[in-house]
């Protein structure tokens, strides 16, 4: 039996006042430092910036070329890579020691997303920065690859096109000021392709038609959608659409930005070249050399796709987009906020009672948080489960458990990670039925116990919540200590209460086959 502290647990709503938003936060103090790593395909990047008159400004910024897609077989990421991305981090950790984990965001792309072995990268990573890495999938990522851009452009009404060529991946977005409307993240990206069609640094004609059909051929699914009739400026983000611009300028074939007749010029030049070891152009740097021609076929199949006759380039890229996005988060407004209140109103969430089992669970996290060492993201991502926990509904009644995890699992939710995601469909598809070992498919060992207890806090809000549609529930004590769970009751209400007690009696077998030990008294 635990021996922590008792805690009472207050539930009528009827005698309370609402429950204050626990995420609203106070302003940061001016001169608050605030870091973001992005680990790309091809290279990682480091940026730290200090708050001040409430704009980030940079005060450090790093790049190493990690080529962790270079170093993906058959969804593995080979030891080497891992080793070469850590060794990174380590070098990148030294600078953010004046950085506290809460006011760092670290986030992982399209090799990340595709390595089958990635925890063997992240979970060392975690270790060494102090802070977890978020993979996010590829409409993430072009939501903070255009947030990072609109933040480095003059703050008009016009329309615009957003293009980041990374190392694994391509994103692509139409947006107006800060507010993308259209995203769309494309296999296709300079390390992989370099990989798949000139393998050893090989060039010739023939291989650079391929490479520039085949992305083409990526490209061809969002034409009409992302054709220029849809948007008034085009503008480049990434290392590689800079590294073009940068030689059209040296060559004299641009005199700014990226044109389509350039970039026909650099293809020509680029075609008398047998190796990447050969390659004469100016402005372009050593680093960049080995993927620059993948690049410039990916980019020219986009030019012609997308009927894009000009290109600006953007300093802002995804790094930016994340710290100006962990801005939000810590001090004014959390896309994750939005996407669930869209969630509940695009399947038609009874948003009163969502909002009592969201109460529920949150007192019960209340009384148990410091015996359980659960953290603040851990009220939030309950929090969040509890309001949309009935989405599924809105499929079929019968199993809407089911439901709800799936929409949670498999829908584009702006904001989260894909880790955020598959705990946010655990706790769904757990808060009531069986649990059974698949529901932790693609989880973290590491996390069990933790989400195992936020499991329990939320099938037991999701017993009080019903309960309290019959009557006041009295007040009742709770305490927990190390996988123990104790309530304790008034006299006799549980055998008045002969419903509730057999729905708390179901949860106390259902927790134990997992570990958890529900006691009540």
């Amino acid at each position: 039996m635990p021996h922590g502290p008792w805690v009472t647990m207050v539930l009528s709503v009827t005698e309370q006042e609402p429950r204050v938003n626990s995420r609203a936060r106070s302003p940061l103090p001016e001169g608050s430092l605030l870091a973001a790593i992005d680990l790309g395909s091809n290279s990682f990047h480091l940026v730290v910036a200090r708050l001040e008159h409430g704009e980030l400004r940079p005060v450090e910024a790093l790049a190493e070329k990690v080529q962790l897609g270079a170093g993906l077989r058959d969804q593995q990421l080979s030891a080497e890579a891992i080793a070469r991305g850590l060794d990174c981090l380590a070098r990148f950790a030294q600078l953010l020691s004046h950085v506290s984990a809460d006011r760092l965001r670290v986030v992982g792309t399209q090799a990340l997303r595709v390595a089958e072995n990635r925890r063997d990268f992240t979970l060392p990573a975690r270790r060494i920065l102090g802070a977890p890495v978020e993979v996010i999938y590829g409409s993430e990522e072009a939501r903070l690859v255009y947030l990072g851009v609109a933040h480095s452009l003059a703050d008009d009404a016009q329309s615009r096109l957003v293009i980041d060529i990374g190392g694994g991946s391509t994103e692509v977005i139409i947006g107006q000021r800060f507010e993308p409307q259209r995203l769309e993240s494309l296999a296709v990206g300079c390390v992989s392709w370099t990989d798949q069609f000139f393998p050893g640094g090989e060039l010739s004609p023939a291989r650079f038609r391929q490479a520039r059909d085949m992305a083409r051929l990526e490209v061809a699914p969002i034409r009409y959608a992302y054709h220029r009739r849809h948007w008034e400026d085009c503008v480049g983000s990434s290392g590689t659409l800079r590294a073009i611009e940068r030689i059209l300028i040296g060559e004299g074939w641009s005199e700014r930005g990226i044109t389509r007749k350039g970039l026909a010029r650099l293809e020509k030049r680029l075609l008398k070249y047998r190796h990447v070891d050969e390659l004469q152009l100016a402005g372009l740097s050593n680093a960049r050399r080995p993927v620059i021609v993948a690049g410039v076929a990916i980019a020219s199949a986009l030019f012609e796709e997308l009927d894009i006759s000009h290109m600006e380039t953007s300093r802002g890229a995804l790094r930016e987009g994340v710290i100006y996005d962990l801005l939000g988060r810590l001090q004014h407004e959390d896309v994750r906020e939005r996407t669930v209140n869209a969630l509940q109103l695009r399947y038609g969430v009874d948003t009163d009672m969502a909002r009592l089992m969201a109460d529920r669970a949150g007192y019960l996290f209340d009384a148990v948080a410091e015996s359980w060492q659960l953290a603040e993201s851990d009220r939030e991502l309950l929090e969040r489960a509890a309001l949309t926990h009935e989405i599924g509904m809105a499929i079929a009644h019968k199993h809407y458990q089911r439901h709800s995890a799936y929409l949670l699992r498999h829908a584009d939710l702006p904001g989260f990670s894909e880790d955020e995601q598959a705990q946010l469909a655990l706790l769904a598809g757990a808060q009531r039925g069986k649990l059974d070992n698949g529901l932790w498919q693609g989880l973290a060992e590491s996390d069990r116990e933790r989400l195992l207890r936020l499991i329990a806090l939320m099938r037991l809000a999701l017993v009080f919540k019903y309960a309290e549609q019959v009557e006041k529930l009295p007040d009742f004590q709770c305490r927990a200590e190390g996988n123990s769970l104790t309530l304790a009751f008034p006299d006799h209400w549980l055998q008045r209460h002969p419903l509730t007690a057999h729905e708390l009696e179901q949860q106390q077998a259902a927790l134990a086959r997992q570990g958890l030990r529900l006691t009540l008294q």
